[in-house]
């Protein structure tokens, strides 16, 4: 099996990133901030390790990984709806504060269970990976679903997923995904 890497990116900043907003399944588009910041993750991913640059469907993540591939000069993949921003419910639009008062730890108000955004995180994995045998391929989406999908596979919990940071996932030798790289740096697991 030859081994892959994913790298994961948290799609640019919007205006409802920049007011402390869920926005979820809302479809916001980035504001000049997220394109920079798009611009920005070419350099870290690094030209020529990647195959295919696929995304979730919502226009911010869809314009960053547009962006993204134009950079890295590839063609623009498909779209994975299972890579869909947690849907906040009642509290897409709400200010965090003010969301997490109404509905503590983001439960009730139909938000979506974080045990259901880590099963669509886990699918999606799998299912690019299945479409992309042995390849490399950057994956734009959303700071919870990349944060607790990811915080699953390294089995502790990650902080916050920055606008337009990168996220590598790579293979051992076992061909299990290990960690390599968060919000750009290399991750540093809490201590024992």
């Amino acid at each position: 099996m030859a081994s892959v890497k994913l790298g994961f990116v948290r799609h640019g900043q919007t205006q409802w990133n920049l007011e402390g907003r869920l926005q979820g399944s809302s479809n916001i588009p980035l504001n000049d901030t997220g394109r920079a910041q798009a611009r920005d993750a070419v350099a870290v991913l690094g030209a020529g390790a990647w195959d295919v640059v696929v995304s979730s469907p919502l226009d911010r993540a869809r314009e960053t990984a547009r962006i993204i591939a134009d950079g890295l000069g590839l063609e623009l993949g498909p779209s994975y709806d299972l890579l869909i921003e947690r849907d906040y419910g009642q509290g897409e639009g709400v200010v965090e504060t003010e969301a997490l008062q109404r509905w503590p730890g983001k439960i009730g108000g139909g938000i979506e269970p974080l045990e259901s955004v880590v099963a669509r995180g886990r699918q999606a994995i799998s299912q690019i990976m299945a479409d992309y045998p042995g390849q490399n391929v950057a994956v734009i989406c959303h700071g919870t679903i990349i944060r607790y999908t990811l915080s699953d596979i390294a089995g502790y919990q990650l902080d916050t997923i920055r606008n337009g940071s990168v996220a590598l996932l790579g293979q051992d030798a076992q061909g299990r995904l290990v960690l390599e790289l968060v919000n750009d740096q290399v991750p540093v697991p809490p201590q024992a």
